[in-house]
């Protein structure tokens, strides 16, 4: 099978939440069981925050990342935080991944980490970017170990360079010894070859998907590569209209089709993977998935990121993208979450 593995700041409201700075419900939400021998769970498996998540597995423990933030008085700042678990669903927060902030921009979030082992080595590819940024770009940080310290290697480029606006979201991808960069959000994805050291692109960008998608995924299952991408508004708290979409193709190039046969280039592309819960004790905005992880008795599992209706914001503003789990089930080559909505019932565990 295919492998995946695949300070100037601004006030973290404003640069990392893009929604208002207000106070939210206090109402709880449940708690993973905490047993050494779990065999279920509930949503959310981690909190308070662990947004645009991205997991590596390294022996028996899986490492999970994400952009950084200001978890206030729940936890504090984290520069790209990482966990570990072994089960994917009791999670510890071992802290974070960087020692200091990349110094290739003057200001930005790192957001939407990607992290790969490559070698004997962690590539680390992340956004650089503000709110708005007309220039923003993606980096490429390395560790010799997945709990970091990830150690800056500089822009891999930025969006004047590449051509393509908003260039955030990298994921990366090796095929036929070959190592390849995906990335874009709203303004097409895109893919590039990288030079063998992984630092910069070369050859022609190729487009995949249109307009309405950002943080790109793709994995390979019976003969197709499925692009999953991102729609709708991420930020926005109980308001937010992210969810999950899928296209598949015979070629990592493209061209990518939904279930009825869309070009994800196209406008209204995609079949959905997961959206908001529609009771209001639910999670709203879930969406950029981690990669794929398929447990021992051959499930695959979705990692990805949402916020409780009753409790989106911290108090700080921040959005509480929570950490979120459920299964991935395959109906004629198509993958979905069940209800193609974020568990909130007991659920069975994954099994490792």
């Amino acid at each position: 099978m295919f492998k995946k593995k695949k300070h100037m700041y601004l006030p973290i409201c404003l640069l990392l939440t893009f929604g208002s700075c207000t106070e939210s419900s206090e109402q709880a939400i449940p708690d993973p069981v905490q047993t050494s021998d779990t065999i279920t769970y509930t949503n959310p498996v981690f909190e308070p925050v662990l947004a645009d998540p991205t997991v590596v597995k390294v022996g028996s423990e899986f490492y999970a990342y994400g952009t950084e933030d200001n978890w206030g008085e729940e936890g504090g700042y984290h520069l790209v935080p990482v966990i570990k678990s072994k089960d994917l669903v009791n999670w510890e927060l071992v802290g974070n991944s960087m020692n200091k902030k990349p110094d290739w921009k003057e200001r930005g979030g790192i957001w939407a980490p990607d992290v790969t082992q490559v070698g004997d080595q962690f590539y680390m590819y992340y956004s650089f970017s503000t709110w708005g940024d007309p220039n923003p770009g993606v980096g490429l940080a390395i560790a010799d170990q997945p709990e970091g310290p990830f150690v800056d290697q500089g822009k891999v480029f930025d969006s004047k360079e590449i051509g393509v606006a908003n260039s955030i979201d990298p994921f990366y991808i090796e095929e036929n010894g070959k190592k390849y960069l995906m990335w874009g959000s709203f303004h097409g994805l895109f893919l590039t070859e990288l030079t063998a050291d992984g630092k910069k692109p070369q050859g022609q960008k190729i487009q995949v998907a249109g307009n309405h998608l950002e943080a790109a995924y793709v994995f390979e299952k019976d003969g197709y590569y499925y692009l999953f991408g991102s729609a709708g508004t991420c930020c926005e708290g109980a308001n937010s209209t992210y969810r999950v979409l899928v296209g598949r193709s015979e070629n990592l190039a493209g061209p990518y089709l939904d279930q009825n046969g869309k070009n994800l280039l196209d406008e209204n592309s995609g079949s959905l993977v997961v959206g908001a819960n529609a009771s209001n004790n639910g999670y709203a905005g879930p969406g950029h998935n981690a990669e794929i992880i398929t447990d021992k008795e051959g499930q695959d599992w979705l990692l990805y990121h949402g916020m409780a209706k009753q409790k989106p914001k911290l108090n700080n503003g921040t959005n509480r993208r929570v950490l979120l789990l459920d299964k991935i089930t395959w109906a004629n080559g198509w993958p979905s979450v069940a209800g193609r909505e974020p568990s909130t019932n007991t659920q069975e565990s994954p099994v490792f």
